[in-house]
């Protein structure tokens, strides 16, 4: 379903941000990313949307990213950015809620219907009609993820999804992501959180891949980790 071929990014001429990436996500998997700040985990994200643009051949269903292909390709994709702040833009949590089906052909009241089963779903429909200016960053984070679960997309991009959540909605968020049928990608320093919802794990060090396997075997291995500055999950440095 996903395919980064030859992939390279810099922001400047000569340094590199992303470097050579090759690897697929087939349909179904859920993927976490993780890798010190400056790996390069929210510009690979944001090249899979077209909000940057490197070299190489990144596909999304055999469809290569491209500037024609960009409303296509973002039909199917629900990116969760890292600050909330750039994703909810609309004055109220159910007007952000509503753009993107409403958006993709949804009748006004199919969206609402929608935008009430997302909300219980999360147990925030008491953040339907709020004010977006006037919630708190873990609030707008939990709104945030609504959005994107209104859209449906096929594949979801989340970056740091459990930033600024207390262990409450952290814990709703994890059961959430593990019961999407849908792709995912999702790219945290919550590691805990990772080795929950993800059966395979790509760690990103320096903008190239050092490791690519199941979740459980990166995640346990203390030397890798601790070599691309991290440390091993709470719950695997108890075992």
């Amino acid at each position: 379903m996903i395919e980064f071929q030859n992939v390279n990014f810099a922001f400047e001429k000569d340094k590199k941000v992303l470097k050579d990436l090759n690897f697929k996500i087939e349909k179904g998997e859920s993927v976490g990313l993780i890798g010190a700040n400056g790996a390069g985990k929210s510009t690979l994200m944001k090249l899979m949307v077209g909000l940057l643009s490197g070299e190489g051949r990144i596909t999304i269903d055999g469809t290569e990213i491209s500037r024609k292909k960009l409303y296509e390709i973002r039909g199917k994709i629900g990116f969760v950015l890292q600050n909330s702040d750039d994703q909810m833009f609309m004055p109220t949590v159910l007007e952000d809620m509503m753009f993107a089906p409403l958006n993709y052909g949804l009748s006004r009241e199919d969206a609402e219907s929608k935008v009430d089963e997302v909300l219980a779903r999360l147990n925030i429909s008491e953040y339907k009609d709020k004010y977006n200016h006037k919630i708190s960053g873990g609030e707008k984070r939990m709104a945030a993820i609504a959005t994107i679960l209104a859209m449906e997309p096929e594949i979801i991009l989340m970056d740091e999804p459990t930033s600024t959540l207390d262990p409450y909605n952290r814990r709703i968020i994890i059961n959430t992501i593990k019961e999407l049928k849908q792709t995912k990608l999702i790219a945290s320093h919550d590691l805990d959180m990772i080795l929950d919802t993800c059966d395979r794990v790509i760690l990103l060090s320096k903008g190239e891949i050092v490791a690519d396997g199941p979740a459980r075997e990166v995640l346990s291995n203390k030397e890798i980790l601790e070599a691309n500055r991290m440390e091993l999950p709470l719950s695997l440095s108890k075992e």
